[in-house]
């Protein structure tokens, strides 16, 4: 697998800068950070407000099951010596049936978070991906990477461009 990724970066490499040289044009590349872009708009800032408000909810909804969970869980420790055979056999199922619906309950609220995230934030990385090719094209970049994607390992700060493209973001808000 790493070589394979290996051997694309070494292509794509290769083929930037022989494209270029053949070219004559200067070897231009951009780095920006999409994260931060996002999170310094005021669009950004207003959706990841938003989604924290309904992470929040999530959590509320929760609660009271989770405190169900404990107190059957307090309640079976507490009984545990004076039950019978049968009734204790009878609360460890429900136990366990509780875990089984908190644990359900979590992976759903867990589905409904990643949708809202990607609800709330989709239209911004879609904007932001405009104005990456805006800025690309119009400054001459040969390349604009997306920080902590795979292969950039390293990039000097003075590639990177974030604050020209939120500047740019916000002027088309």
């Amino acid at each position: 697998m790493y070589v394979h990724k290996a051997l694309l970066l070494i292509s794509l490499a290769a083929l930037v800068v022989f494209g270029t040289a053949a070219q004559d044009e200067a070897l231009k590349i951009g780095v920006v950070d999409v994260d931060q872009a996002i999170s310094s708009t005021e669009e950004g800032k207003a959706a990841r407000e938003e989604f924290q408000r309904k992470q929040r909810a999530a959590e509320a909804k929760l609660q009271p099951m989770l405190e169900r969970y404990k107190a059957l869980e307090e309640d079976l420790a507490a009984k545990k010596f004076v039950l019978s055979e049968e009734a204790l056999y009878q609360k460890q199922l429900d136990l366990a049936e509780m875990r089984n619906q908190v644990q359900n309950r979590m992976k759903e609220l867990e589905g409904q978070m990643q949708v809202d995230q990607k609800r709330l934030e989709g239209p911004l990385v879609a904007k932001l991906g405009e104005i990456v090719d805006d800025v690309g094209k119009s400054q001459g970049y040969t390349m604009i990477l997306r920080r902590g994607t795979p292969g950039v390992l390293y990039t000097r700060e003075a590639l990177d461009i974030t604050d020209l493209i939120i500047e740019r973001y916000n002027q088309k808000g």
